[in-house]
């Protein structure tokens, strides 16, 4: 399918601010009724991290001010995710808010928004064709090679490691799984990666690592690919198991996860799992209605660094604010910037 170029000139004003920035902005107060209106589509609400995000979004729409409809909820499930966009998009929407679980078919369903002049914003998860406004993620690859450089270092470079991973037909379960792997192969060959595919299931996981550690009784670390999902099945096996045994402690199996969820922030306090990698779900929301209030309002942009620590990337069909995501340990644990830290994680 043929890409569809992306028109890219800059916004200006305190709100975001970009290198090259060509024209000068002015604003003015509203009425809520005069605004563009907001579709928003949440896509699950089954783990910690997504209800979180959901919290936020909730927030930010009174904070920022939106003329937003209620959101919709797809449930993970991806004719939900049509209907609701469909549904959203016959309320006369400007601009609609998602984040579609599956990735690879997307093109007809965007490009038919966009000749609506609809524009659409990508929460966490990047399309692979079909126009898009504006993609709102982290860096899912970096996901991955952080875990990997945490684990490898955490087991000298040898043993055994299970992966929990999401789907592979997601790409940040694609893409966390290429940067774990890719790390692994050039830093660490003498780690034996075993890989275990869920589809995002916490009975999936809990499962298949039963099996992983049955067979593999010298397992020395697991990179969880979701925490929301992943960690309370992981633990609850792990303890079952005798095998909860704490960072420091003799036969620890080291913990990497991913989301930075209240309960994971907890279990590094515990010394139950070792690290974790705060995927923002309070920046998702912020700056994903920031960008949704923006093209409702006819607003672009071009790529570049901005002022809230993210740099604008270029995309085949369009752009993408990649924020940043930290690794958590034992020693940054309690940052208060941390959302998990804060009353809406």
């Amino acid at each position: 399918m043929k890409r569809r170029k992306t028109r890219r000139t800059c916004l200006c004003g305190a709100a975001l601010l970009l290198t090259g920035c060509l024209t000068a902005c002015g604003s003015s107060a509203t009425p809520s009724s005069a605004r563009p209106q907001i579709g928003i589509d949440l896509p699950r609400t089954d783990s910690d991290f997504w209800k979180a995000y959901a919290k936020y979004v909730q927030m930010e729409s009174a904070d920022q001010g939106l003329n937003a409809l209620p959101p919709t909820d797809s449930k993970g499930d991806a004719a939900a995710f049509t209907a609701n966009i469909e549904a959203l998009a016959a309320k006369n929407v400007k601009a609609i808010v998602m984040a579609p679980q599956s990735t690879t078919k997307l093109g007809p369903l965007l490009n038919s928004l966009g000749d609506r002049r609809i524009r659409t914003i990508s929460v966490d998860t990047e399309p692979e064709s079909g126009e898009v406004y504006m993609v709102v993620r982290a860096d899912n690859r970096a996901y991955g090679a952080k875990a990997c450089d945490f684990l490898g270092q955490q087991l000298h470079g040898k043993g055994k490691v299970a992966e929990l991973q999401g789907s592979l037909d997601s790409i940040n379960g694609y893409e966390r799984s290429m940067g774990f792997s890719a790390c692994m192969k050039r830093n660490y060959p003498g780690i034996e990666v075993i890989e275990l595919a869920t589809e995002w299931k916490g009975d999936v996981a809990s499962a298949k690592l039963q099996s992983t550690l049955a067979a593999n009784p010298d397992l020395g670390g697991i990179y969880m690919q979701a925490g929301g999902v992943f960690l309370q099945p992981t633990l609850a096996l792990l303890q079952q198991k005798g095998l909860l045994k704490p960072v420091g402690q003799p036969g620890h199996i080291a913990i990497v996860s991913n989301d930075g969820i209240p309960a994971e922030l907890d279990a590094i306090r515990k010394g139950q799992i070792d690290a974790t990698v705060s995927q923002p779900a309070d920046l998702y929301a912020k700056y994903a209605l920031f960008y949704a209030k923006a093209a409702a309002e006819g607003r672009t942009f071009q790529p570049g660094p901005t002022d809230h620590n993210s740099t604008i990337k270029t995309l085949s069909n369009g752009l993408e604010d990649q924020l940043p995501a930290p690794l958590v340990t034992k020693d940054n644990v309690n940052d208060k910037t941390l959302w998990g830290n804060s009353l809406y994680g």
